[in-house]
This record gives structure tokens, C-alpha cells and sequence, in this order.
């Protein structure tokens, strides 16, 4: 499918919205409404430090709402306002955040269900509204919507729209996208849609698999074993690894990413040499800045004196799990949780999700005496959620003053 003529006949369609209905400043007065925190801006103003009693909180200095979640968001209210009376669905959750996302339900948007990775689309009906979310559709979903006749919404951040320019760069260039992502993650099942030849690679250790593939240290059964729910239809690792380029999932760790990106140029050069090494592998910075500014200042954040960390977001965000796993990588006591509610502010009872485990409840999880926390949070965390966990720390911290 040429995904490039679609997009553009798409986009010319009168059916077809990406600015959304109002301004982008009163989008963002919107917005301020609804999740800004004044207690979190005084915080900001004050070094990103809040001391109460014995307690002392740290917030990252980049962290919550990124630019792109703010559009994603506000154009999806802004759809109920323009529609007040459509049926109004949405391919996924507008952001991976809880809050707003049950914010969307009670505004009556409905959300396409999935069955074991496959959505029904059969309820959505010709002249209905679709909103796409900011992690994007795959253009199998666009399509099937547009010709549906539906009206679409797409609030697709345009970092998102980045990549997927890349692959189909790699893709007119008969070249393999080699996706640094999560398989089942909608933003890259969404690129792979756009690609050609693609191989999906989660980490450091896949890709090194991969590059020693490449050097002729590999089983062939053995890779299309690992990598069948990982790589495009009919996928030869004998012939479709000949020239690649890199590509990843925005969200994903910056310093991954680019060692991959790396490690595949060091490996195609081996392979084949200096002089053609263009002509066997591409690379284009792919990475969010807003991504990259919020991993920074986590790097910054865990070399404070800290007794333990609290990571706020979504459990199916993987920003957030990133910013997670650099505390994890510095043996800082963390906790990630998704909603205010899940500490216990009368029983010190903290109900959190280890990395790539279920949750758990930890009791006396704050600790007794001065308590140093730092705080941070994934790009779909609105700060007034922030503002609530750090309510609760301070009601806690007070009530074990009292009866210490």
C-alpha cells in the first residue's frame, strides 16, 4: 500500500481534522482549568522543592504533561463541544492516563473495544465521530474509518508523524525499519503499519541478537522463531537484513535507542565496509524531545539524597515505566503508581506496580524521621495528580509525627 498517497488523500478529505476547533491558546486556558495545579507551580518557583515538617519533596525539573498530550487532549474535548450530539468513539486511550481517560467516558465518548489485540469497529457507523489517539491509528484503522465515511479527529502527535515519515523514507529506499518499540505497544504497531520490511527490537539484547545475526553468528530458525509476532509478513533474515534503518518507538529510553542505532552502524560497517556503508544502513533521530527532557531530569533527579522516588503515570505507560527503570538502575527505593489513591494516607499503605511484576501493597513504605521523596511523573500525568500524591505524603508524614 503507498501509505504516503493515502495520507495525503486523507488529509485533503473533508472528513478529515488535525487542528482541531479552537485556538491553541484557549486550548491551553482549557486545559489550565482542568489539571494546572497551583501548588505545583509554586513548587516549580521554589527550586522544585517543597519542605513540610520532616518531609522534603524533590520534584524532576521536567516531567507531566508534554506538549503533545496537551493537544491530544484538548482536541478531544474540544470534539465533544463541536459534536454535541454525534456518536463520538475513540481507537484507543486518548493518553495512558486513567484520569483523563474516565474524564473522556463521563463526556459519553466510547472507546473501540479489543479482543485479544483485535478491535471491533462493527458499532461504528457512517457519519460517527473517531478520534484518533496521541499515540496514533495504523493506517489499516485510517482507512477502514474513512472509507466507513466517518468523521476523523486526529490528534496524532506530530513526533509520532516523524517516525512514520521515517520508515516510509526506509521503506521507498527498499530499506528494513528496525523498530526500537514494544511489539503490542499501539504507537508501534502504528509504524510498523506504516513501513515496509520491519523487524521490531524491544532492547539492547534483542538488538544484539540481531547484530550478530547479521555477522553470520545466528540460527535461522532459531530468529524467525524469536522475532514471528516481531516482524513484517514473509520476513527473510537472510536478505532483509542486507540494509536497514533504525527507527523507534518515542517513548522508549533515549540512551537505548541510541546505543541500538549504534550498534547497527558499527555492525553494517563491519559487515560491509566504509565505502558502501550508506548504501546499507540509514538512521534519523526519531527521539521526543519531550521524552528526552524527562529521562534528563530524572538522571539529574536520582543523584539528590533521596530515601525513595515516586514514578506517577499510567501502568501501561511506557515513558513512565522508563523513567521507573533509571531509578531501578540506580538502587533508589521507587514505587510506581498510576492514581493518588493507591497510598494510604491513615495506614501507610502504598499499593504500587514493580517493574514487569503485578501490584503489590507495601506497608510503612515512608519511612520514619526526616524523609527526602523525590517525585516524578509520565508525559500523560496531569499535575493536579501530582499535586494529590504529594497531599497525601504530606497528610502522612504529618499523622506519623503525631504518633511517633
Amino acid at each position: 500500500m503507498d501509505t504516503q498517497a493515502f495520507k495525503r488523500s486523507l488529509h485533503h478529505s473533508d472528513r478529515y481534522n488535525r487542528r482541531g476547533f479552537g485556538s491553541p491558546t484557549q486550548r491551553a486556558k482549557e486545559l489550565e482549568k482542568a489539571y494546572q495545579s497551583s501548588l505545583i507551580a509554586s513548587i516549580r518557583d521554589n527550586n522544585y522543592l517543597l519542605e513540610h515538617g520532616r518531609l522534603r519533596v524533590k520534584l524532576a525539573e521536567a516531567f507531566g504533561f508534554c506538549w503533545g498530550v496537551e493537544r491530544a487532549v484538548a482536541m478531544a474535548y474540544e470534539t465533544r463541544r463541536h459534536y454535541p450530539t454525534e456518536s463520538i468513539w475513540i481507537t484507543n486511550e486518548i493518553i495512558h492516563n486513567p484520569s483523563v481517560n474516565d474524564h473522556l467516558r463521563h463526556m459519553d465518548v466510547r472507546f473501540i473495544a479489543a479482543d485479544k489485540g483485535v478491535k471491533d469497529f462493527s458499532g461504528v457507523k457512517e457519519g460517527d465521530v473517531v478520534i484518533l489517539p496521541a499515540f496514533g491509528a495504523t493506517v489499516q484503522e485510517m482507512q477502514l474509518l474513512h472509507e466507513r465515511g466517518c468523521h476523523i479527529i486526529d490528534t496524532t502527535c506530530p513526533w509520532v508523524s516523524k517516525v512514520w515519515h521515517t520508515v516510509e523514507k526506509h521503506k521507498k529506499h527498499t530499506f528494513t525499519s528496525i523498530i526500537h518499540g514494544k511489539v503490542k505497544h499501539e504507537e508501534t504497531l502504528a509504524t510498523s503499519s506504516f513501513a515496509g520490511t520491519y523487524l521490531v527490537v524491544l532492547d539492547l539484547d534483542e538488538a544484539q541478537y540481531v547484530s550478530d545475526y547479521i555477522l553470520g553468528r545466528g540460527d535461522r530458525n532459531d530468529f524467525l522463531e524469536r522475532f514471528a509476532k516481531a516482524s513484517s509478513p514473509g520476513f527473510d533474515p537472510d536478505t532483509d537484513l542486507e540494509r536497514i534503518g533504525v527507527a523507534n518507538q518515542t517513548t522508549m529510553l533515549k540512551s537505548e535507542t541510541e546505543e541500538i542505532g549504534r550498534l547497527f552502524e558499527r555492525t553494517m560497517l563491519s559487515r560491509y565496509g566504509p565505502k558502501v556503508l550508506s548504501e546499507h544502513f540509514l538512521a534519523f533521530n526519531t527521539i521526543c524531545d519531550a521524552t528526552e527532557e524527562r529521562q534528563d531530569a530524572m538522571f539529574s533527579l536520582v543523584d539528590e539524597p533521596l530515601d525513595l522516588l515516586v514514578v506517577i503515570g499510567g501502568f501501561n505507560s511506557s515513558n513512565t515505566t522508563h523513567l521507573q527503570e533509571i531509578a531501578i538502575s540506580r538502587g533508589i527505593r521507587s514505587f510506581h503508581i498510576d492514581t493518588p489513591e493507591r497510598i494510604g494516607e491513615e495506614n501507610n499503605i502504598i499499593t504500587h506496580k514493580p517493574l514487569r511484576e503485578d501490584l503489590v501493597s507495601e506497608e510503612c513504605f515512608l519511612p520514619d524521621g526526616k524523609v527526602s521523596v523525590g517525585i516524578t511523573s509520565g508525559a500523560s500525568t496531569p499535575d493536579r495528580v501530582v499535586e494529590h500524591v504529594i497531599q497525601k505524603l504530606i497528610k502522612l508524614s504529618d499523622l506519623k509525627a503525631l504518633t511517633a
